[in-house]
């Protein structure tokens, strides 16, 4: 509530495994939760990928108006909570879910009823996966759209986790995320190489501008080539133009076989992708100083491994062309998962990014020492200045639940206001390395794998803790 400066998490209650300490078998039971509320009680499980905006909050008469104070919404993945069908929520792997609270002050302090419940925005089907979304409100009042919310995201169709084909969708509300209304904008097949090396599509993002309009960044591909792509729309979202590349890519990591992924660190090491950041100077919460500069920004590796790059350009015409591709990151850095923000009026940008001290590592031995960035510049791409450099960590002290490989993921995010900004990112500044674990994922990595360590037992109290750091 004070800028970024400090920060609090609300405790609720819901299905609980914070008791499951230990060597005991689990029982989970209702308790205290740091997740969102009310998931349990409509039989779904709040799954991550957080996402947020704040927009206006609706009147008794549906209209939006600042003066009704505002309304944040909360997107992210959900499952259901129980695996008979019978008793599902919905159909499919994975789902779509949005809370809202019109109290952030309670909802913060800790009251659950300061939460609406969660409303599935993703139109499911049995053999659905629904994943990496983004929500956006029209929050500028000048807009003819003021207060519509909208969510996009990529729909994985095959019958297993995470597979082809792969559209991005979009979901639009006019009520205040009561109803949504969903409809595709890419197309679904996959086409040779690109995004994943697949050909598919991935990591979308929106924004609007004082006018109203859509703009829906991705990451795909075409002719073989990784391009960032952009559709938009002039009527709120009821129809899109067809979608067209904006930005050539070329996408950040090695191959790893151990997770069968693209990492940045190293084998067995910290997932990597391309995908774009965005940004719109379109003057809110009025409107009336928009500049309507578009910002985009990405992880690219064009000069080739260990020289990435967090490149950025903008549009002043509402996307038809882009100038200034500069690269925002510090030469010494190896920035990954970049986020960026401009400011309503247009005078100044942000970028943040986890930046990454060492080279792509063969084995596990050698330490990965990384650190969050926060970085500014002009409005129009020049003057970059650092603001910040986080405490170094090791990032081989990280670790997905399976153990297999380093986890960090592309949750880094910065907003811009007149004055300030805020970022947050990715730090294992407290995470502490484990020598058994580096071991035995080089044993993997080498075809001769061993037994599978006890980390509660043979590694330091703090291996795994990796954590949200940030500030204005």
């Amino acid at each position: 509530m004070d800028g970024g400066a400090t920060w609090t998490q609300p405790t609720y209650s819901g299905w609980s495994a914070r008791a499951c300490l230990g060597p005991a078998a689990c029982v989970p039971a209702v308790g205290p939760i740091g997740t969102l509320p009310w998931y349990y009680e409509n039989g779904l499980v709040s799954d991550g990928d957080p996402t947020l905006a704040f927009g206006p909050r609706p009147g008794s008469d549906g209209t939006f108006s600042w003066t009704n104070g505002s309304r944040l919404y909360y997107a992210n993945l959900a499952t259901n909570f129980s695996g008979q069908r019978s008793e599902a929520a919905f159909k499919g792997f994975e789902a779509i879910a949005v809370s809202r609270t019109d109290n952030v002050v309670a909802a913060a302090g800790g009251d659950k009823n300061a939460w609406m419940d969660p409303v599935i925005v993703s139109k499911q089907n049995s053999a659905l996966f629904s994943d990496k979304e983004t929500i956006w409100a029209d929050n500028a009042r000048s807009s003819p759209y003021f207060g519509h919310v909208y969510v996009c995201n990529v729909a994985f169709r095959s019958a297993g986790h995470g597979g082809a084909p792969e559209p991005v969708l979009f979901a639009s509300s006019t009520d205040g995320g009561d109803t949504w209304t969903s409809r595709q904008l890419s197309q679904a097949a996959n086409t040779g190489s690109g995004q994943g090396r697949s050909g598919g599509r991935q990591g979308c993002t929106i924004r609007t501008d004082s006018h109203g309009v859509i703009y829906i960044f991705w990451n795909g591909s075409l002719n073989n080539q990784s391009v960032q792509y952009l559709a938009r729309s002039f009527d709120g979202g009821h129809n899109f133009e067809v979608a067209r590349p904006v930005a050539n890519v070329a996408e950040v990591g090695e191959f790893d076989s151990i997770q069968g992924d693209f990492t940045f660190d190293g084998v067995a090491g910290a997932r990597t992708d391309s995908f774009p950041s965005a940004d719109i100077a379109n003057g809110a919460p009025l409107g009336t100083d928009a500049t309507n500069r578009i910002v985009l920004a990405w992880a690219d590796a064009r000069h080739g491994l260990n020289h990435e790059e967090a490149l950025v350009q903008y549009s002043d015409n509402r996307g038809q062309t882009w100038l200034a591709l500069v690269n925002g990151a510090e030469s010494s850095d190896r920035p990954d998962f970049p986020a960026i923000a401009i400011s309503p009026n247009g005078t100044d940008v942000y970028l943040t990014y986890m930046g990454f001290l060492t080279t792509w590592q063969s084995t596990t031995s050698s330490p990965r020492f990384m650190q969050g960035v926060v970085r500014h510049a002009s409005g129009a791409l020049t003057g970059w200045s650092t603001l910040n450099r986080g405490t170094v960590g090791d990032a081989r002290g990280s670790s997905a639940n399976s153990l297999t490989s380093e986890f960090l993921g592309d949750y880094n995010s910065v907003v811009a206001t007149r004055t300030f900004a805020v970022a947050t990112w990715n730090d294992v500044r407290n995470a502490a390395d484990c020598p058994a674990i580096d071991a035995w994922r080089q044993s993997l990595v080498d075809g001769t794998p061993t037994a599978t360590p006890a980390p509660g037992t043979v590694c330091p109290a703090n291996f795994g803790n990796s954590d949200i750091f940030g500030g204005p």
